[in-house]
């Protein structure tokens, strides 16, 4: 329990220091903007580059982990856009924004690090796995809903070109996409450009969290929070119930079951509030989701760790 604290306090922290600084007038909606604008456009896909680029491809990718892990990721995105569609009477593209949270866990700013802890580095190659498509995979499958319900009544014809255009209008996916050119090329850089993409990384996961704060000060859980309470569970109950169902189907090994229970049970990741505010839908629902969950995470998390093998 002491190492989970460790781990989500400080993240809490640099929350609550955002939160306060808007509250109390020190930090404008206007820099909140510009602040999430840097760290979505510049700073978060820079990670992403980095992170892709040095990851080892080579190591084996298991099969039924990924299939453990996604099935289950996409069945509570549809849980999550059905729910918010016929139970919250929400409009479909606020659904599909809705089902996003459900589905995109925290699996970098939480996952990897209580894995650690928990079981040491050397347990954290299924982790990686999970990583290197989990925003590909959540990306696409969030951009095409999405257009989907806009392109309703429109020509069928046009939206596989809409939906690869949104997607490479994206600079998460964008940064993603130079990893892997970088990684699967065999594409020496510079140590003068990998250094200066370093210094973009250090300042992308505080800079959102601390952005992440003045945005819930301005979307403040009112009025929706049956909604708010409905990702919550979706999020840390029933994803990491079919994942444990689906990997003891196919007889998943207990390192990779530990990854991927983990994994499917972190709080929604800030790229929930992201994928929100790029559509301008439920960003209050996202970015409470992200915050309540990530507290009740530490409840949650403990108790899978003492049932995992």
């Amino acid at each position: 329990m002491a190492a989970l604290i460790d781990v989500i306090l400080p993240v809490f922290l640099v929350i609550g220091f955002g939160y306060i600084a808007v509250w109390k007038g020190y930090f404008s909606d206007a820099g909140v903007d510009g602040l999430m604008k840097f760290t979505q456009g510049f700073a978060i896909p820079c990670l992403l580059f980095r992170a892709i680029s040095t990851l080892d491809l080579e190591q084996n990718f298991d099969v039924a982990l990924l299939g453990s892990y996604y099935i289950s990721a996409f069945a509570c995105f549809v849980v999550g856009l059905l729910g918010a569609r016929y139970i919250f009477a929400r409009d479909w593209e606020d659904s599909v924004a809705i089902g996003f949270c459900c589905l995109f866990a925290n699996s970098l700013l939480l996952g990897l690090p209580i894995t650690e802890r928990a079981y040491g580095i050397s347990a954290l190659e299924a982790n990686y796995a999970i990583i290197a498509i989990h925003s590909p995979f959540c990306y696409a499958v969030g951009i095409t809903a999405m257009e989907i319900v806009r392109n309703r009544g429109g020509s069928i014809a046009t939206l596989p070109g809409k939906v690869l255009n949104a997607m490479f209008h994206n600079a998460l996916i964008v940064g993603i996409s130079l990893g892997f050119v970088v990684n699967l090329g065999g594409i020496p850089l510079p140590a003068v450009l990998t250094d200066a993409v370093d210094l973009m990384v250090r300042a992308a996961l505080p800079a959102a969290l601390f952005g992440l704060g003045g945005v819930l000060y301005r979307y403040r859980p009112e009025g929706d929070m049956r909604t708010i309470l409905f990702v919550v569970a979706v999020s840390l109950i029933l994803q990491p119930l079919l994942v444990w169902g689906l990997a003891r189907a196919v007889d998943l090994s207990d390192a990779a079951l530990r990854s991927a229970i983990l994994t499917s049970a972190m709080a929604p990741g800030i790229n929930a509030y992201v994928f929100a505010n790029m559509y301008g839908k439920a960003r209050r629902v996202a970015a409470s989701s992200v915050l309540m969950a990530t507290g009740l995470s530490i409840l949650t998390v403990w108790l899978w760790l003492a049932v995992l093998p």
